[in-house]
């Protein structure tokens, strides 16, 4: 039976594993989110849609990074997450065949679930009848289904669920992962979120609500958070997956630690089904929630990983909340400049990115900045990346259904 959380019991990120638009692997995503480059291009997976731009993984061969017999049977979105996945248990020195397989969880994020695998079933039912509908869009489409094949593939029998709370979904991941590693009902999780919304029935209807860039000329220029002439958010493809252990136990067996997950504050706007509250009362309980789970006060923070969709209402709102916060202008980014918006998965890149920061006391700058919102006043980080001694940082997620997620990180003690 679980204990009640221990307070004070200090979390650490021992693994990290990246597989984003900015490129496969943690060195090559914190070269481009420093480089300040965006990478959104036209895509030919798009073709024909009005708005035909978005954010890709570069290169991805799920065959030669899997292998075929695995690779074939799963949704683009499950094979994102597997790869991440690899890469993070290899940089936190874990080998399943060595742990306690019932006492490693899997908590991961996702909004849409297997869209590629879905559209095909769909265009395969109308075009050619029931009898061409594969049957493993069953085992692909779903959400439930991404942390199942996680386990399998990690042998991970401990506690297995995806949340779901759209673009929020990969910070709440790991705030429920922060939970139950304090609750003492796993020792390790396999956190993170992975995302591949990047087929035409999704971005057709991301189009008609208006939340996509319209710069199709320019792709490169599309998502520009905070900037005056932002026009909407650039949807990308993505998995980060971080392993959290509780600090004492990553000490006692010298893993690395990136940083610490220290606060996690949820809550519900109560207020649309795609627009933010305006006045930011959900999105500021989440933040002071977050806060004090983290035994900090608004001072303390000198850092902000933000939301930062590209989109007019989200960057005001959040750029209010962080001004009437925040009060001592922390640094703030917006990595969705360069990733572009992943969804589901976005929470999980920006605090993998965040870790990043305070590892390495660098800030990467907000792409596209090129003119302030002259409604937003605050220190936005933009051209070339900051050198900072960041000690403590939070991380914004907001999603559709005014769903809002906090996390703070701090740098991890010696």
């Amino acid at each position: 039976m679980a204990r009640p959380p221990e307070p004070g019991t200090p979390v650490a990120i021992t693994g990290l594993g990246l597989v984003t638009p900015a490129g496969i692997g943690v060195e090559k995503n914190w070269h481009r989110v420093l480089s300040g480059r965006a990478t959104a291009q036209h895509d030919p997976g798009l073709s024909g849609l009005p708005v035909d731009i978005a954010c890709r993984v570069p290169d991805f061969d799920a065959d030669a990074l899997l292998g075929r017999s695995t690779a074939w049977r799963l949704d683009r979105v499950t094979q994102l997450g597997l790869v991440a996945a690899k890469e993070a248990l290899a940089d936190a020195r874990l080998r399943p065949e060595s742990w306690n397989e019932t006492r490693v969880a899997v908590i991961l994020g996702n909004a849409l679930g297997g869209t590629a695998s879905y559209e095909a079933a769909h265009t395969a039912l109308h075009n050619e009848g029931a009898a061409h509908v594969s049957p493993l869009v069953m085992v692909n489409w779903p959400v439930s289904m991404i942390s199942g094949y996680l386990a399998m593939y990690c042998r991970a029998l401990g506690p297995n669920l995806v949340v779901s709370t759209a673009c929020a979904s990969g910070a709440t991941a790991i705030g429920i992962a922060r939970q139950m590693l304090r609750s003492r009902v796993c020792d390790i999780v396999i956190t993170g979120a992975t995302e591949a919304p990047l087929s035409p029935t999704p971005m057709a209807a991301y189009h008609q609500m208006g939340a996509l860039s319209r710069r199709t000329e320019t792709p490169e220029t599309a998502s520009r958070p905070f900037d005056a002439a932002r026009d909407g958010f650039v949807a990308a493809e993505a998995a980060a997956i971080l392993i959290l252990e509780r600090e004492d136990d990553a000490h006692r067996r010298g893993a690395p630690v990136h940083a610490l997950v220290s606060g996690f504050g949820a809550s519900a706007d109560g207020h649309h089904a795609s627009a933010p509250d305006p006045t930011g009362k959900g999105p500021q309980r989440a933040l002071q929630a977050a806060l004090e789970d983290a035994g900090l006060a608004a001072r303390d923070i000198d850092h902000v990983n933000a939301h930062g969709t590209s989109t007019e209402k989200n960057d005001i709102m959040e750029a209010e909340l962080i001004g009437r916060v925040l009060d001592n202008r922390p640094s703030v980014t917006s990595t969705k400049g360069v990733t572009g918006h992943a969804l589901g998965a976005a929470g999980a890149i920006e605090a993998a990115y965040t870790a990043l920061t305070i590892e390495h006391g660098l800030v990467p700058p907000t792409a596209n900045l090129e003119q302030l919102d002259p409604a937003i006043s605050l220190d936005i980080v933009a051209g070339t990346a900051r050198m900072q001694d960041v000690t403590a940082a939070a991380c914004h997620s907001f999603g559709f259904g005014g769903q809002n997620a906090v996390l703070i990180l701090r740098a991890a003690t010696s």
